[in-house]
């Protein structure tokens, strides 16, 4: 497993980021895993060389902190280990229980950190943007996390790029900490992000860490254009509905098909392979829920692509609405 510089900061992290999402318990995802069942593959990525971990406070409402916070210290150290995680959807009940105030931001920490059984988190970033709270005061919150030691940078997650360029300048004219990261929405099937968040993020030295880099499985053949549906994820995740409805993305999926069996290899692997070889692309994170999505995952990480197989697979994207932002 490669390591490469998340951004221009110092830290270092491996070119493949596992998502826990998929771990802590499955009462608001039927797909999610227990504790019991996720630490095999936990454990299979750490052997892998995966050093980098990526969940959220939403995630099984807390579940997923906790069950990442129980796992990682049993196959890494604390030094070794490079542990994100998200504040902004609700968490309490209330009209302070989500979102980015500063009142929420301080408490969230703490809560995650008693979660995760960490004295900080290496990247703690802001889940979406919030519109009813002034950008200044989430980064002044976000600046007072870092400088209070309970977190090493701070990221942020899909947005506008005009909301992104906002926080930047502010974080730069009051001398607060900047975002360090940004996690898009970036797969075949969505390529939106290549206009204009990439190369702001390329030109100003962030690291770039995509969600969904299979687009919830599709990239993978869970789905098919006459709707089957081959997994329990795709049968039960309506997100996925939103996200990928358009006519053509099966036009994109048929191509990553064609290119996987002349190379003899799952879809997956393709699919991951095209984003890690995307200008700007850190760390795409992966969710696993078998062994086989894990060794998916590895073996891509070494797969390289020939310009004939990228032209391929990018001839039938078309362009998409915003999606993912809200």
């Amino acid at each position: 497993m490669n390591h490469v510089n998340l951004g221009s900061t110092g830290l270092r992290v491996s070119r493949l980021c596992l998502g826990m999402m998929s771990f802590g318990n499955d009462s608001e995802r039927p797909w999610v895993l227990d504790e019991g069942a996720a630490e095999p593959i936990v454990e299979a990525a750490v052997e892998g060389g995966i050093t980098f971990f990526d969940t959220a406070d939403t995630y099984s409402h807390g579940a997923s902190e906790e069950a990442t916070g129980r796992i990682l210290p049993r196959y890494l150290s604390r030094d070794e280990m490079v542990v994100a995680t998200k504040v902004f959807m609700p968490m309490t009940p209330g009209e302070n229980g989500g979102g980015l105030s500063r009142k929420h931001i301080m408490a969230a920490i703490d809560a995650s950190l008693t979660r995760l059984r960490m004295d900080y988190v290496d990247l703690y970033q802001i889940h979406r943007a919030d519109p009813r709270t002034p950008i200044e005061e989430t980064m002044e919150a976000l600046h007072d996390v870092v400088r209070l030691g309970k977190a090493r940078y701070i990221g942020a997650s899909s947005m506008f790029v005009w909301q992104f360029a906002k926080a930047q300048y502010l974080a730069d004219a009051h001398r607060w900490t900047r975002f360090a990261s940004m996690q898009p929405h970036y797969n075949l099937l969505y390529r939106e992000e290549e206009r204009e968040m990439i190369p702001f993020c390329i030109d100003q030295g962030v690291g770039v860490i995509p969600w969904s880099p299979l687009a919830r499985g599709v990239l993978a053949g869970t789905r098919t254009r006459d709707g089957k549906r081959h997994t329990v994820r795709s049968d039960t995740d309506d997100f996925t509905n939103y996200l990928y409805s358009h006519p053509t993305d099966f036009d994109v999926v048929d191509r990553v098909a064609e290119v996987a069996s002349a190379r003899g290899v799952p879809q997956a692997q393709i699919a991951l392979a095209w984003l890690l070889q995307r200008p700007g692309v850190t760390s795409p994170i992966i969710g696993a829920t078998k062994p086989a999505h894990l060794e998916d995952a590895l073996a891509a990480e070494q797969l390289k692509l020939d310009q004939a197989e990228v032209d391929l697979l990018e001839e039938r994207y078309v362009p998409h609405p915003v999606l993912g932002h809200f």
